[in-house]
């Protein structure tokens, strides 16, 4: 039980339905459409779609999509990757022969094509229940005739107003003034309501084709990218299997790569090797434990992980617990490693949704434009920004997360889904671009090895270890940190919250939900 004294929030119980998003009015959104009859997968849509007009920073129309389903709380797991492709153009020869050694945040070239759309129609096609234009009326009110600005949303616009006022078109409707709206300010998006309103009545066929995917290529190519209206024709997502690992008799499950997904699975695996329970949970003896496993499974990460056709190594060897255990040889428990190389990781925002209906239907659900506004490219007609997911990509000919061709680049966002005895038990997120393997991680164990609830799992102290130099958040106690220093980490308090996330929770035997919701972000989870 929680002191009631400090501040801090309960979690949320209930028996008929649950969700979780990062924003209270694509919460409320979620929970309406499953007291209207419609399932998890409709709540999901509709929070999805609230939260590209309410949440513009994180997430849109012209960014990707992921999702991990349990129906009707089985454990069979389905795994949907919505990511976008490179445009057809794309060669690595082209950007070798540009000079272009790394492809920018804010270029045209970092704007993959946008993956959300079509996963939403697709998964609604195969799994919904109530009408899809209906589950787009929440989000074309919001764009329409306005949002109130929250917090966290404010936060995260004023660290991209530089970016936006490059762009003039972006400046227009996301500076009103050259302003950065003020909390609980109205704004609104009017033609992104337009647009919606296109895809409510004409499905994906008024998005990838037609009037508006010829202004979105049209945009992209005068900021000198190389789409086309056939790339956006082409655009198409694909149900997969997806990647697991068992977890002191939890089974845990990611989509598999492009996806960052298994970095999680590794941290797991080395991390089971480790008698986490004895320790103290905000202890700097389990914390060092976490910072080393997510090191030894970024560089794991950065030298193998892209699209999975031109991976030289198999995802189950990257699994292979014996693989996990000569990494955790690695870890010396009283002593820091030495020599670690820059991992190039950041932190970026994102948007995920957990939701569970009465049937049980579980889904995992995230969708993201990248960093804060992507590249900061506006299409004045339709309101769509675009992500900047291509500046993952590399231009070496030697890393298979190199540039080509319609090439889907490697993914930070990661749904999960944890299932136990046969039957679902909890989808999962925690947002923040590179940081999510180790917040899925601290979140997990938080529940596996230590008993806590949803809320406190995402409530606990997170560090982020980027290389050589650890971030840490200011709520780690005093000896916590002394701890850390003593083994030779490099400590710095993170600039900002580190990831926020979001679970559901299924307790079969008492029939309940425990919905959940990250403190550093705006929302809320709320059930009936």
């Amino acid at each position: 039980m929680r002191d009631f004294e400090l501040p801090g929030r309960s979690t949320v119980h209930a028996a008929n339905g649950m969700a979780a998003t990062s924003h209270p009015l694509a919460t409320g959104v979620a929970v309406d459409i499953l007291k209207a009859g419609g399932n998890a997968i409709d709540a999901a849509i509709a929070a999805s779609a609230t939260l590209a007009a309410v949440e513009p920073q994180s997430t849109g129309i012209g960014g990707d999509c992921f999702a991990l389903l349990c129906l009707a709380g089985a454990d069979r797991v389905l795994a949907f990757n919505g990511s976008g492709r490179s445009p057809r153009a794309a060669t690595l020869d082209f950007f070798i022969e540009q000079g272009i050694t790394a492809i920018a945040l804010d270029s045209a070239h970092a704007a993959t094509l946008p993956g959300a759309v079509d996963a939403w129609i697709a998964l609604h096609r195969d799994h919904g229940r109530m009408e899809f234009a209906r589950l787009m009326e929440p989000a074309i009110r919001y764009a329409r005739d306005g949002y109130p600005v929250h917090a966290r949303v404010r936060f995260d616009w004023l660290n991209a107003a530089d970016l936006l006022r490059g762009n003039e078109e972006a400046r227009r409707v996301f500076l009103p003034g050259d302003k950065t709206p003020e909390e609980g300010d109205m704004h609104r998006q009017p033609k992104l309501a337009e647009t919606l309103a296109v895809i409510a009545r004409e499905g994906r066929k008024g998005f990838y084709e037609g009037p508006i995917a010829e202004a979105m290529a049209r945009t992209l190519r005068a900021h000198g990218g190389l789409h086309d209206v056939e790339d956006f024709a082409a655009v198409q997502g694909d149900y997969v299997e997806p990647v697991s690992t068992a977890y002191r008799g939890y089974e845990i499950h990611q989509v598999p790569p492009n996806n960052q997904g298994l970095t999680a699975l590794i941290m797991l695996n080395i991390l089971e090797g480790f008698d986490l329970a004895a320790l103290e949970p905000m202890s700097s003896d389990r914390t060092h434990l976490e910072i080393e496993a997510g090191r030894l499974a970024f560089a794991a990460r950065n030298a193998t992980l892209s699209e999975q056709v031109a991976m030289g190594v198999r995802a189950e060897d990257l699994l292979s617990k014996e693989w996990a255990g000569r990494l955790r040889s690695k870890i010396v428990p009283d002593r820091a490693m030495t020599g670690i190389p820059d991992l190039g990781l950041g932190k970026s925002d994102t948007v995920y949704v957990s939701v569970v209906d009465r049937d049980l239907n579980a889904v995992s659900f995230i969708n993201s434009i990248y960093h804060s506004f992507g590249c900061g490219i506006l299409c004045p007609e339709t309101g769509v920004m675009f992500q900047n997911r291509g500046a993952s990509f590399r231009i070496d000919p030697d890393h298979p997360n190199r540039i080509g061709p319609s090439k889907r680049p490697l993914h930070t966002i990661m749904p999960g889904m944890a299932t136990r005895n046969g039957r679902a038990l909890m989808p999962y997120g925690v947002m923040g671009g590179d940081y999510q393997p180790f917040g899925h991680a601290r979140f997990l164990t938080g529940i596996i090895d230590y008993g806590q609830d949803v809320q406190q799992a995402l409530d606990a102290p997170r560090v982020f270890a980027t290389g050589d130099m650890v971030e840490i958040e200011k709520s780690f106690p005093g000896p916590t940190i002394a701890g850390l220093i003593a083994r030779g980490h490099a400590l710095r308090l993170a600039p900002d919250p580190l990831g926020g996330g979001q679970a559901v929770m299924i307790d079969h035997e008492r029939g309940i939900l425990s919905g959940g919701s990250d403190p550093r972000k705006d929302g809320c989870a709320l059930g009936f």
